[in-house]
């Protein structure tokens, strides 16, 4: 039985690799998105606009606006003479972020009193605006600060497990989890779907085997191709982006078998309930673009609807993601990344398990 289920795979693999479309549709996404990624997929705000207005024409003001022009993360100063002007630059996104500086700036200042000055933020682009603004605030204050201003209490930030904040880092241990979904989802849904369509599923059924040895036959594929996959893209992560990796080779693969399991399990279920290879398509779409939403990728778990934070950790992608930035950045070791292993198994026996029960119950 071992050896027909090794045929098995093997015939999913030419199946896969015999042809060129299919070379390219398991190479190409990865090379492209592992080039791209990185540089598109990134919250850090560079070359960004910013408006001044000031209404001073003291020494304060004209040394705030000559520090603020020479921030980095703005590269494009606009200066305006009245409200309105600042009003239609902000509306015709022209800028990211508006400071007005009051008549009174240099007064006030000179006297060792608070002064206060406006930052306008375009908030259709809430995410980059917050940050900029933020770098704007870090120049008021450091200016506040030279002039005599102290403040109550002084901060020190440090930022544990990416110190320079390297948004590459942040990028690249969750891009592993998300190209492996894609590849693993599409071998192991077009899978039982190509069959139907080419005429061979009846004979698949007739064979000597069992439909639970037909779904690992159908499985196995797939976490191969989710650990090549995944394996390419951390390996491109260390030695050319310069993400460090500093916890176990051993758990990195651990992680992705299980991972490949519970995906290989929603691919065959997808598969089941699909006619013909274009719907497998669909349904593999329809499953990935919640499971990177709901993921903490995007936006973090706990500020999301309590419904939606129990839907999220029944998601998969969800413990791969805090594994992959655990293995890389964290130092994490098997006991550190139990409490993510377990519950990933959980799902691919329970994934499993469901693509089996409809798998039956199809041939029946």
């Amino acid at each position: 039985m071992l050896y027909r289920l090794i045929r098995l795979i093997r015939k999913e693999l030419q199946a896969l690799l015999g042809s060129k479309q299919g070379r390219m549709m398991l190479m190409m996404p990865v090379i492209l998105q592992t080039a791209i990624f990185p540089f598109a997929a990134t919250l850090e705000v560079k070359n960004a606009s910013l408006a001044i207005y000031n209404q001073d024409d003291g020494k304060a003001g004209r040394e705030l606006v000559e520090r603020l022009s020479h921030t980095a993360a703005f590269t494009h100063i606009l200066m305006v003479h009245s409200q309105q002007e600042l009003n239609d630059i902000i509306d015709t996104q022209r800028a990211l972020v508006a400071v007005v500086v009051p008549m009174d700036l240099s007064r006030q200042l000179s006297k060792r009193l608070p002064s206060k000055i406006q930052m306008v933020v375009d908030g259709r682009r809430s995410n980059s605006g917050q940050i900029a603004s933020a770098y704007a605030l870090q120049v008021v204050n450091d200016f506040g600060k030279e002039l005599g201003a102290k403040p109550v209490a002084s901060i020190t930030l440090r930022n544990l497990y990416n110190p320079n904040l390297e948004y590459k880092w942040h990028v690249l241990p969750s891009l592993v989890a998300i190209i492996t979904t894609i590849g693993c989802l599409i071998v192991t849904a077009l899978s039982v779907a190509r069959e139907r369509e080419e005429g061979t599923f009846d004979q698949l059924l007739v064979s000597p085997l069992t439909p639970a040895y037909i779904m690992a036959g159908k499985a196995i594929p797939g976490v191969m191709v989710a650990c090549i996959q995944g394996s390419f893209i951390a390996s491109v992560a260390h030695w050319i982006y310069g993400v460090p990796f500093t916890g176990s080779l051993l758990l990195l693969f651990a992680g992705m078998v299980g991972y490949g399991l519970a995906l290989a399990g929603v691919g065959l279920f997808i598969s089941s309930v699909s006619a013909t290879q274009q719907q497998a398509f669909l349904g593999v779409f329809c499953f990935m673009t919640p499971a990177v939403m709901l993921s903490g990728y995007v936006a973090p778990i706990e500020n999301m609807p309590l419904f939606l934070q129990w839907v999220a950790h029944l998601n998969p992608l969800t413990y791969f993601i805090l594994i992959l930035k655990g293995v890389f950045l964290k130092g994490l070791g098997f006991a550190g990344a139990w409490p993510y292993i377990w519950p990933l198994l959980c799902i691919a026996f329970g994934s499993l398990t469901s693509a089996l029960y409809l798998f039956r119950r199809h041939i029946a």
